[in-house]
Order: C-alpha cells, then sequence, then structure tokens
C-alpha cells in the first residue's frame, strides 16, 4: 500500500514539474512576442525641400479701381433728340460725334441773326460818310456802332447754338453708360448726363495706409494687385501720388497706384487685394510657412536626416504668401516636415510618404 502511494505521489510530481516547464516556456514565448510589439514605429509626414529665390516685404490692403479719365456728357443746347450714333461699350475718339438734336429752330434763329447784322451792316455803310463830314453827331454813330458789334455778337452764338446740336465726346474712350433716347426732350446743362465716357488705358487705385507707413512709401514704389474677377491675375501698379496729409480722424494717409492697362483687360470699378512692396531680397532661402513651428517667441522646424526628424531652430526674414526667408539655422539643401510635426519629438524616427513643391504664391 505504502508502496503504491510513493508511486502514485512520484507521477503527480512529474506531471506537475512538467506543467511548470511548460509553462515558463510559454512565459518566455509571450514575453519575446511582447518586445517584438514594442519596437518603435516610424511615424508617417510629409516633407518639402527649400528653395531658392525672390522674396518680398509687402503692406497688404484693398482698393478700387477708377479710371484717370472720365467725363459726363450733358447737352448744352435744349431740343428733341433726333439721333444716337453710339451705344453702350462702343469705344470713341475725342470730338467723335456720339448724338445730334433737331436743327430746324437753331437754322431759323441763325438765319435771323445774319439779316438783322446784314441791315445793320447796311445802314452802318450809309451813315459812316456822313459822320466822316461831321454831318451826324457822335452820338448817334457810336449807338449804330455798338448795335452793329451786339448783332454780330447774337450772330457768332447762333452759330454755336446750331453746332451745339450736334453732341461730341470731350474725351476718348469707353461708352460706359448711355441714358439718351431718340425723341427725348433734352435741357441745355441738365444735371442728367446723356453719356458717360471713360478712358481705361490707365486706372488709378486709392488706398489709405497707417501714418507709420509714412517713411516707408517713395513715388514710383511698385505693388501688386490681384482682382478677382481676373482670376487673381498679378498686375503691376506704381506709387503715383502720396498725400502731404495725415487724416486726423483715420491716422492714415492716401496713396494713389497708377495701374497700366493697355489692353483694357481691366475696368474701373473692379475690387483688388493690394500689396504695397517695402522691399526685396534676391536669392534667399525659402521655406514653407507650414513647417514652422512658434513656441516661446522662438521658431522651429524638424528635418528629416536618414529617417529620422531633428528639430532644429531657425531665424527667419520677411513672409510672403506661402512661404518664409530663413536668415539662419539651415544650410538650405535641407528637406522639412510640413505634415505630421505638430506631435513629433527630436530625434524620433519618419517614414516620408510625400514631398511635396511648394510655389511662391
Amino acid at each position: 500500500m505504502p508502496s503504491r502511494f510513493v508511486k502514485t505521489l512520484l507521477a503527480s510530481s512529474i506531471l506537475i514539474t512538467t506543467s511548470l516547464i511548460t509553462g515558463c516556456g510559454g512565459a518566455e514565448a509571450t514575453v519575446d512576442n511582447a518586445q517584438k510589439k514594442v519596437e518603435v514605429i516610424a511615424i508617417p509626414v510629409e516633407v518639402a525641400p527649400l528653395s531658392q529665390g525672390d522674396i518680398s516685404s509687402n503692406y497688404a490692403t484693398t482698393a478700387i479701381l477708377e479710371a484717370k479719365e472720365e467725363a459726363f456728357v450733358v447737352a448744352r443746347a435744349s431740343g428733341i433728340i433726333h439721333e444716337i450714333l453710339v451705344e453702350e461699350g462702343d469705344y470713341v475718339e475725342k470730338g467723335q460725334v456720339l448724338a445730334k438734336l433737331e436743327t430746324q429752330r437753331y437754322i431759323l434763329n441763325l438765319k435771323r441773326a445774319e439779316a438783322n447784322l446784314t441791315g445793320i451792316e447796311k445802314e452802318l455803310n450809309k451813315v459812316r460818310d456822313m459822320y466822316a463830314k461831321k454831318l451826324i453827331s457822335d452820338d448817334a454813330y457810336d449807338k449804330l456802332t455798338a448795335s452793329y458789334d451786339a448783332a454780330k455778337a447774337e450772330l457768332e452764338l447762333a452759330r454755336l447754338d446750331l453746332a451745339e446740336t450736334t453732341i461730341h465726346a470731350p474725351i476718348a474712350g469707353f461708352i460706359a453708360e448711355r441714358n439718351a433716347k431718340v425723341g427725348n426732350l433734352t435741357e441745355s446743362f441738365q444735371r442728367e448726363r446723356m453719356f458717360h465716357i471713360v478712358q481705361q488705358k490707365q486706372l488709378y487705385g486709392m488706398v489709405h495706409l497707417p501714418e507709420k507707413e509714412l517713411s516707408r512709401v517713395h513715388l514710383q514704389q511698385g505693388a501688386q494687385l490681384a482682382i478677382a474677377a481676373t482670376g487673381d491675375k498679378s498686375v503691376n501698379a506704381y506709387v503715383e501720388r502720396i498725400s502731404p496729409v495725415i487724416n486726423a480722424q483715420t491716422g492714415t494717409f492716401k496713396v494713389t497706384l497708377r495701374v497700366p492697362n493697355e489692353d483694357n483687360h481691366l475696368k474701373a470699378g473692379m475690387f483688388a487685394q493690394v500689396k504695397l512692396n517695402y522691399d526685396t531680397h534676391a536669392n534667399a532661402t525659402l521655406l514653407p510657412r507650414q513647417a514652422i513651428i512658434n513656441i516661446d517667441d522662438k521658431s522651429s522646424v524638424f528635418v528629416v536626416r536618414d529617417g529620422i526628424a531633428q528639430k532644429v531652430q531657425v531665424q527667419t526674414g520677411y513672409a510672403e504668401g506661402d512661404l518664409v526667408e530663413v536668415l539662419e539655422g539651415l544650410a538650405g539643401s535641407e528637406q522639412v516636415v510640413v505634415t505630421g510635426h505638430h506631435n513629433l519629438k527630436d530625434k524620433a524616427p519618419v517614414e516620408v510618404v510625400n514631398t511635396l513643391e511648394l510655389a511662391k504664391s
């Protein structure tokens, strides 16, 4: 009996020992798997290279384009509009006929003035010899001479009135508005204009700058205009005039920009985003703006070298569009992280999933 118990106990001990050995082996395998899972995973990022180019310091504002020359045409004579020779959108030269009024009344007035002058002139010729012989008084002769001069003036006015029944363009440009209609009565020098003409080969843009910018603005200084109506196409402009006074209420001064428009693709009234150029650095090292991390008034970027992200502090200069000038910290040949860098740590392994090419805006 004891012998059988000993055998049973021995067999149980062997089974327990085997189980323990097997369990330890499983634990070691689990530890190995955990170690494999703890391996650091590279963080996916997007990078962009640095570039070389020009970058400017600008003051951004807005402006409404205005025509340099425009004219509101009104009739100088009264009458019924007989004919209109132009339409809105037409280009007219200076002096070109725009419209005509009925002329019959003015022709009759001209004939009356001519007849009146002829009669006085004949009478004056008769008394001139008599006056030379002292047969008439000085007073009578002077009155007749004055009547002759008045008749001449009336004739000239009648001719002028007749000429003014034809409406001419005072400047060259495009017909922006045509309010005149055939058959309508127009009064001389009435407030309602018949035509509005604009000359758009050169436009103006008016901007108002803070007084602190006065020392940085000078004549012929360059500016760039982005106009939404033309697809934000950049247009060059130049400082034409600078107001010599500061508006005390707004603390600003007016600057007039000259905008060349020889092909007439710009129109008066267009809204423009203005960048007034203060200074330009040529061949600068340019960094994508989105790569910069600003903490405690310090700027830094992550540079990827051999799959490792290294944090580098940089000193920046001018900023324009999506690009920033690098003054110190980078050589110019690096690739910087532009996406995925806000949660990066220095020396963290990264995997570059995309390389962006950023163009200067």
